[in-house]
C-alpha cells in the first residue's frame, strides 16, 4: 500500500502565497505532499481525474484553496469519500466572506471542513491530526510541536513579566 499522503489543491497561482504556509507546517511535520492548481469550473475534468488518480495512488486527506465563489473543495468533496479541508480565500472585494460561506455551506452527505479565512496553516495541522490517526510518529511529532509553541508563549510571558 502506497504511503499516504495530502493532497493541496488550489483554483490559481495567486492562491499560492497564502497556501504556502501549508506547505511550511507539512514540511516540518514530515509528510509528504503533492500540489495542484486546478479549478472547479475551468478545468472540472482535470480536477476530476486528478481527485481520482491521487486516491488511487494514496491520498489520505485534501486541502482545497480557492476565493471568490470557491466551489474547488466542494468539488473535491462530491468526488471524493476522504476528507476534504477548505481554506477559503480573501481574493474579492468581500476579504473571503463570500468564499468562506462557499466553503462552508455543503449539502449534508458531502462535507468540508472548513478553517477560517486564509488559515492554510490551520488546513495543514488538521490534515496532520487526521493523518496522526493512524500514525504515531506523525501524533508524537504533533505532540512535540505543540509542546514547542508552549514554551514559546511561556518565554514570552516570561520576558514581558520580567519588563514590568
Amino acid at each position: 500500500m502506497p504511503k499516504p499522503f495530502i493532497a493541496v489543491l488550489m483554483g490559481s497561482d495567486t492562491d499560492l502565497p497564502t497556501m504556502q504556509t501549508a506547505r511550511q507546517i507539512l514540511d516540518k511535520l514530515q509528510i509528504h505532499s503533492e500540489w495542484k492548481i486546478t479549478s472547479a469550473h475551468r478545468t472540472p475534468e482535470a480536477t476530476h481525474t486528478y481527485i481520482k488518480d491521487a486516491e488511487h495512488r494514496g491520498c489520505a486527506v485534501f486541502i482545497a484553496g480557492a476565493g471568490l465563489a470557491a466551489h474547488l473543495a466542494g468539488t473535491v468533496a462530491a468526488y471524493t469519500t476522504k476528507p476534504v479541508i477548505g481554506v477559503p480565500l480573501a481574493a474579492s472585494p468581500l476579504n473571503g466572506i463570500d468564499a468562506l460561506l462557499a466553503t462552508v455551506q455543503m449539502p449534508s452527505g458531502v462535507p468540508v471542513a472548513t478553517v477560517a479565512i486564509g488559515a492554510a496553516k490551520n488546513a495543514a495541522y488538521l490534515a496532520a491530526q487526521i493523518l496522526a490517526l493512524t500514525d504515531s510518529d506523525l501524533a508524537m511529532r504533533l505532540q512535540q510541536e505543540r509542546l514547542a509553541n508552549a514554551k514559546q508563549v511561556l518565554a514570552k510571558d516570561a520576558a514581558l513579566q520580567a519588563n514590568q
